[in-house]
């Protein structure tokens, strides 16, 4: 099981890994909700075509850190930013809630081994 911390967080935060074309053409399409968030990678833009429920998109660099963060209704599409290297995405109002701004670092550790030790 994959997980990210923020600064801000005092437990993991649950993380799904879309790091297949398969899964990140998926997305969370189709779903009601997601507990914890969805990382997308490599991506460099998302939409919410065919999306149930508003989402939070965090736009990180090479290092996990913060670059953007937008909330966007169903039906939108995201500009394409070419610094990006990953999108996270979780249920509107759920990455305020974590702390995950601009400029901030993301510890994601996947299998117990972070993505840097690979």
């Amino acid at each position: 099981m994959a997980t990210f911390t923020t600064p801000q967080t005092p437990e993991p935060i649950p993380l799904e890994l879309a790091d297949s074309g398969r899964a990140r053409r998926r997305g969370l399409l189709g779903r009601d909700g997601i507990e914890g968030a969805l990382l997308l990678t490599p991506a460099s833009s998302v939409h919410t075509f065919g999306m149930r429920f508003a989402i939070d998109v965090a736009y990180l660099d090479a290092n996990a850190r913060v670059r953007a963060v937008r909330t966007m209704r169903p039906g939108r599409v995201g500009l394409t930013r070419p610094w990006v290297r990953s999108v996270l995405e979780a249920e509107a109002g759920a990455l305020e809630r974590w702390g995950v701004r601009r400029g901030v670092r993301l510890s994601i550790r996947a299998d117990d081994v972070t993505p840097e030790a690979r």
